[in-house]
């Protein structure tokens, strides 16, 4: 499992012209991808690490200050560019596996107490962000 993690000072997700998620204040916009051997220890290690990760100002996390998530799911985080000009999906899981997989994900966060907002999976989504920094880590589990 794998995510792009950027602090912001606010983010949304529109749908076909509609805000679907948005944040209204400092927090983090994840990018989520799933591979095909992610399951539910990944789950579990991704959200603790999202909740946790001391990414926000003064080396806060989401825990410690309760700020929100924005949680967008993004295949296209495991395309490769290795060859060609093409990228390829192969690493990428299939809907079927990676929907879950997400949806628990953000189960998970808010389990934990955090303030999540999310995307359609699977839809065409607009992201929109206010970078805060600009402060963006690669986060795998």
């Amino acid at each position: 499992m794998r995510a792009i993690v950027t602090r912001v000072t606010r983010a949304s997700v529109t749908v076909d012209g509609v805000v679907v998620g948005k944040i209204e204040e400092p927090g983090l916009l994840v990018l989520l991808g799933v591979t095909h051997s992610d399951g539910h220890q990944e789950v579990v290690k991704m959200a603790r690490k999202l909740h946790e990760i001391r990414a926000l100002r003064d080396e806060e996390s989401c825990a410690t200050a309760g700020a929100p998530l924005l949680v967008v799911s993004q295949f296209t985080l495991y395309g490769s560019t290795r060859k060609g000009r093409r990228p390829s999906w192969t690493e990428a899981a299939r809907p079927e596996q990676a929907e879950p997989l997400v949806d628990a994900v953000v189960a998970d966060l808010r389990e934990r107490g955090a303030r999540v907002a999310t995307g359609v999976f699977g839809a065409m989504m607009t992201v929109e962000s206010v970078n805060d920094g600009p402060f963006t880590l690669l986060v795998e589990v």
